[in-house]
């Protein structure tokens, strides 16, 4: 297919499919004459994948490049390339502070505590400690059940992740799934959790339905009141 047919098929500007080029994102295409280079379904799925990651992502051109360069990697594994996304979407921002000590050891206790194979330089370190960091700015002190019971949520919904990259085929469409999943499942665990959250609250803190209302008597009549 022509670049022009591609960027339609793909739902992209033609200036874009260029910029993702120049940029060194999308792999060159064959040439078949002088002045015609031909496309496949394979540059089809990397705009895509591209597309995913700057705008649903977020990602800047340089973390684009980093997950892209990890999936060419024939020969990396899987998790290394999920790695690579997690730690690309997961960058430190401007206004993010460091997580206090104690909050970065109670993460890596919940950690320790259940055997997880986690690199020491994962990102989810922080961004949880940072949230314990919070809760305590405001004087709770999450107890070891309190944290326990969303791990055992955030195993749930990772395992979710993991199985749906099952029903993928192609490293590029699997990398889409992983990428994209990564960033919108958040909002969809927060989402669901706020529906949760309204469910626990009736029978956690049941609001008594109101009585029937006893109607107010009819005032007597003026002629049976008693005079003064």
């Amino acid at each position: 297919m022509r670049i022009s047919v591609l960027a339609d098929r793909a739902g992209v500007p033609l200036s874009a499919v260029k910029y993702y080029q120049r940029e060194g994102l999308l792999p060159a295409g064959v040439r078949t004459a002088p002045n015609q280079v031909s496309y496949d379904d394979s540059h089809l799925q990397r705009v895509r994948l591209i597309r995913a990651l700057l705008e649903t992502g977020n990602l800047s051109v340089a973390a684009t490049k980093d997950v892209i360069t990890a999936l060419d990697t024939d020969s990396a594994p899987l998790a290394e390339t999920f790695g690579v996304a997690q730690h690309a979407m997961s960058g430190p921002r401007t206004q993010d502070s460091a997580p206090s000590d104690d909050a970065r050891r109670a993460v890596e206790a919940v950690v320790a505590a259940r055997g997880w194979a986690v690199s020491a330089d994962n990102p989810g370190y922080d961004a949880a400690a940072r949230a314990l960091d919070g809760l305590r700015a405001i004087d709770f002190d999450a107890p070891d059940t309190y944290l326990h019971a969303y791990a055992d949520a955030a195993a749930t919904a990772a395992e979710a992740d993991l199985r749906a990259l099952t029903h993928r085929e192609g490293r590029d469409a699997v990398a889409e799934l992983m990428v994209v999943g990564t960033v919108l499942g958040d909002p969809l665990l927060a989402g669901l959790r706020r529906l949760a959250q309204e469910n626990a609250t009736h029978h956690l803190f049941p609001v008594a339905a109101p009585g029937p209302v006893s109607p107010e008597p009819d005032p007597a009549p003026l002629t049976e009141r008693a005079t003064p």
